[in-house]
């Protein structure tokens, strides 16, 4: 197979490599992942995350695994361990998909190579799509809040919502994003942060819970935030907290959008209360850890709520970016994104 690199995932000379996200922005350590244990244990214990990226990073291993001369019932068992690992994003169920109509070729091994390096390369694509066509949506001085990570990190290419607000700074060059920290993993604090600081992009750190005030005081222009799964009715799951702000953006007259690729539209689900929430460790919310250590602030019976993600509904967003163009309220509620299917 072809090298194939992007910011936190690589395949070269033979050998797919994971950065560890858990660990940035401190510390920045590649794993190397050569069976699907290794692969399963990277996506959940989020060292490697993000929907994009996650469907990818087991597409590789399966094409890797092909030529290395995995028999096809291992593959296809390869196959199906991968796809369970996480729930609710359908990037990897769309991925592992795709692997499995390559596995019913004549020659399934150069099939699925094919098909593999075909998502990593249509996923920068999509990602430069969605950049441009949300780019066109911010204004010269705006200040954007984001919530989780949305980044190269979670793709191959520059990201989905932080892919807008990168492409936008290009263009205007005075942009300024609110960051949420995105409790329990911080994958705001940690990643977002790391991504923004690394682009030069002007950036402030919050906790979650100061949003309200910041809109309150007209201190937010708009709101990008990405999505692992949109329902047919325009529903969509992404990182928990992002339906509090949703819902804060239309009491306080705020335009909220949502960027996700095509290959995050699932139309065989109908609306956002059939899409599976993944339930985390309790761990997560009594303490933190991370590159810096281990904390427990909670006692440690407590019992512990810890959806990784909420649905936000339709009726909120204000327009569904995608790599096919921007559409509002009404094109969705006419039903659109079943025709884009």
């Amino acid at each position: 197979m072809q090298d194939l690199i992007a910011s936190s995932l690589k395949y070269q000379n033979n050998t797919l490599s994971v950065l560890d996200q858990y660990l940035l922005p401190h510390q920045q350590v590649w794993h190397v992942c050569d069976d699907v244990a290794s692969m399963r244990e990277l996506i959940l214990n989020l060292k490697i995350r993000g929907a994009p990226l996650i469907g990818l990073g087991a597409s590789l291993l399966v094409a890797h695994l092909a030529e290395q001369g995995m028999a096809k019932a291992a593959l296809a068992q390869a196959i199906d361990d991968l796809e369970a690992t996480r729930p609710t994003a359908v990037n990897l169920m769309h991925c592992m998909a795709k692997l499995r109509i390559a596995l019913q070729q004549d020659d399934y091994v150069m099939a699925i190579v094919s098909a593999a390096v075909s998502l990593f390369n249509e996923d920068i694509a999509l990602c430069e799509s969605m950049a441009k066509q949300g780019a066109a949506l911010v204004n010269s001085g705006d200040n954007i809040l984001t919530h989780c990570n949305t980044g190269a990190l979670a793709t191959a290419g520059i990201g989905t919502a932080l892919g807008v607000i990168y492409k936008a700074q290009q263009r205007h060059g005075d942009i300024h994003v609110w960051v949420d920290e995105t409790r329990p993993l911080l994958q705001g604090g940690r990643l977002t942060a790391f991504e923004l600081e690394r682009w030069q992009v002007p950036y402030t750190l919050i906790c979650d819970n100061m949003a309200a005030s910041l809109m309150a005081a007209g201190k937010v222009d708009k709101i990008f935030v990405g999505a692992d799964r949109i329902a047919a009715n325009g529903d969509f799951a992404n990182k928990v907290g992002t339906y509090n702000l949703a819902v804060l953006a239309h009491f306080h007259n705020i335009p909220f959008y949502v960027v996700a690729p095509l290959t995050t539209l699932d139309v065989s689900t109908a609306c956002g209360a059939d899409i599976e929430i993944e339930q985390r460790n309790s761990a997560e919310v009594r303490g933190v850890s991370g590159s810096f250590g281990e904390a427990l602030w909670a006692p440690t019976n407590a019992q512990v709520y810890n959806p990784a993600f909420d649905v936000t509904p339709a009726k909120l967003i204000t327009g569904w970016v995608l790599d096919t163009g921007v559409y509002d309220q009404q094109q969705v509620l006419a039903g659109k994104l079943k025709d884009l299917n």
